[in-house]
């Protein structure tokens, strides 16, 4: 069972999904964008593999840290191997970051479901096999017919549940859009999808860290009055005591933390400090899918459910293991793009929803992403 090679294959896909200068996805013209696959084999030729940002994996995280634990031990030891990365963690200037160590631990899970034919949240516990999906907007623009208006929100909503999501997340107007941030017009919005889908669906907001407490607070008893499902990181998430304020001066659930850095750690101490009342946690946010799970055990202990953040794989293998997760978020979707196309260098997505709007848990061996390796390779521009 030993690691005996880890390795990148960086390669090239062609997307519709543009960035604007502060980070956020919104539809545009087809571009040629790059995706990295790690690969880790052992010695008896098994492989995993994940997907990242090259970023992430570059030849200096790859060379300097990673090959440094990795190679040489058992790939079943994913704690042992997790906690030596996390150990580098301080003495690499910021380099290797929590992100990385996900990368990297994905590829073991990989590993380890492959090497025995099971998929990866059967492997965690495996709770269920199916789950409800909320579609997950993309953030607010000034496209016509896109997400530049309230109503535009309302027309989205209503297509999104004619699809079959019994649940959606909203993400409003954020800079670089001229008028973002604007609290009001996030309420105008909210209304707009709640007038639009009924008191049936599972509504939620997503406020992007932007606001200050009095915004926050006037959203929060807003979106109250609409009957939303929770309330998410409407303000910076480093401010904790913000966060126990506004959970105590509101009804609606406060979720959180999305962004904030910490691993687990900063998630027990949002609990300490009654910061949320449903506690967040991704994969990649977090560190991993094993510090994901720990996350969610700490919000099970304390009767609190634990929503994971993001679509993909990972995430999902994790929602697929736990009982204290009610959703799957799918997105970011858009009026312009259609989320159920298969990127090019996959061969099917791996979380197909039916028309009730179930996703189930993908079945393949490992975390169940069916890799269209024949593409990559004809696609590799760097390889190390």
């Amino acid at each position: 069972m030993k690691i005996t090679q880890v390795s990148v294959d960086v390669f090239s896909y062609p997307t519709r999904r543009a960035v604007d200068s502060a980070g956020h996805s919104h539809p545009g013209d087809e571009i040629q964008a790059r995706m990295a696959l790690l690969k880790i084999t052992t010695e008896d030729g098994c492989e995993g593999y994940a997907f990242g940002a090259p970023e992430l994996i570059r030849p200096y995280i790859i060379d300097n840290f990673v090959r440094k634990v990795l190679i040489g031990q058992n790939a079943l030891d994913r704690e042992r191997i997790w906690q030596g990365l996390a150990h580098w963690q301080r003495g690499s200037a910021g380099q290797l970051t929590d992100r990385s160590l996900a990368i990297v631990e994905q590829a073991l899970w990989d590993w380890a479901g492959r090497k025995v034919q099971l998929p990866v949240y059967k492997l965690l516990g495996g709770y269920r096999d199916k789950v409800l999906a909320y579609g997950s907007t993309m953030c607010g623009d000034d496209l016509p017919d896109g997400l530049s208006t309230p109503d535009e929100y309302g027309r989205f909503a209503e297509k999104l549940v004619a699809r079959g999501y019994k649940g959606i997340k909203l993400h409003t107007w954020m800079p670089p859009i001229s008028f973002a941030p604007d609290a009001k017009m996030d309420v105008k919005a909210c209304a707009a999808v709640r007038e639009a889908v009924g008191p049936d669906i599972a509504l939620m907001l997503d406020g992007y860290h932007w606001y200050n407490r009095t915004d926050a607070l006037y959203i929060g008893q807003e979106i109250q009055k609409l009957g939303f499902a929770w309330f998410e990181e409407p303000m910076m998430e480093e401010s904790a005591e913000s966060y126990a304020w506004l959970a105590e001066n509101l009804t609606i659930p406060v979720l959180g933390p999305e962004s904030l850095g910490g691993k687990f750690h900063s998630r027990a101490a949002w609990v300490s400090s009654k910061s949320c009342d449903i506690l967040r946690a991704g994969v990649m946010g977090v560190g991993g899918i094993g510090p994901c799970m720990k996350v969610a055990h700490l919000a099970e202990s304390f009767g609190m459910d634990c929503e994971i953040h993001g679509n993909g794989a990972p995430n999902l293998a994790v929602v697929g293991a736990i009982k204290n997760c009610t959703w799957y978020e799918r997105g970011l979707l858009h009026p312009f793009l259609e989320y159920d196309d298969v990127p090019a260098y996959l061969n099917s997505i791996v979380d197909p929803m039916d028309k009730e709007g179930y996703v189930h848990l993908p079945q393949r061996p490992g975390l169940g992403e069916d890799i269209n390796f024949a593409y990559i390779e004809a696609n590799t521009v760097n390889r190390y």
